[in-house]
Order: structure tokens, then C-alpha cells, then sequence
């Protein structure tokens, strides 16, 4: 199922926040967008990956091989995750928190999601 029109405006919305943190030279604005980002992409399997490989991209522009490393098990499980249902509520997707903890979603994210 696709996201519904609202959610993926904030999807969106969210990964040009995080690209044009980055482009001004803002790297933890930018990460925390792509966070978010991945928060709203969870149950859906095509914007789920893609957040993972932003991310991946992002650790590899760094330099950071924990990150890069983190995010290709994440983009191999995230796609079957999404289909399955078993993508971990809330979680913010970086290699410094386990690949299947939940996590509290804030609240305007929560809003998006119950719609």
C-alpha cells in the first residue's frame, strides 16, 4: 500500500529539510531529519530502504565505518521488515541503536502516523 498523500508531504518534507542541513554544513539538523524521515517511512517498504540508503550515503560521505557498515544490514532488512510488519516502532534507524528496539515517536510524527 502507498503512503497516503499527507504522510509522504512529510516524508518528503523531511528529506529536503535533511539535504539542505547538510548542504549548509548543519550535520546533526540533518541527521536527525533523516531520523524523522525514517520514523514516517517504516511501514512502507520502498521509502523504508531509501531512507537506509540516505543514511548510508550520509555515513559514507562522513567517513563513518560504524554507520556505513550499520545501514547495509538495515537496507537488507528494512524492505522484508516493512512487508512483514516488524519494523520496530519509533525507531530512528542510525547503527547507534539496535536494529529492532522501539522507540517513543514524537508527537507530530505520532499525529502523521494515526492518520
Amino acid at each position: 500500500m502507498p503512503m497516503k498523500p499527507k504522510l509522504r508531504a512529510a516524508f518528503e518534507a523531511e528529506l529536503r529539510q535533511a539535504t539542505d542541513a547538510e548542504q549548509g554544513g548543519e550535520l546533526p539538523r540533518a541527521w536527525r531529519h533523516l531520523e524523522r524521515a525514517h520514523i514516517l517511512s517504516q511501514a512502507y517498504a520502498g521509502p523504508h530502504v531509501r531512507v537506509h540508503g540516505l543514511m548510508f550515503a550520509f555515513g559514507w560521505r562522513r567517513g563513518d565505518v560504524r554507520e556505513v557498515l550499520g545501514q547495509l544490514a538495515r537496507i537488507l532488512v528494512a524492505g522484508p521488515g516493512s512487508w512483514l510488519g516488524r519494523a520496530p516502532l519509533g525507531n530512528t534507524g542510525g547503527a547507534n541503536v539496535g536494529i529492532l528496539t522501539p522507540m517513543p515517536i514524537p508527537e507530530d510524527l505520532a499525529a502523521l502516523l494515526e492518520r
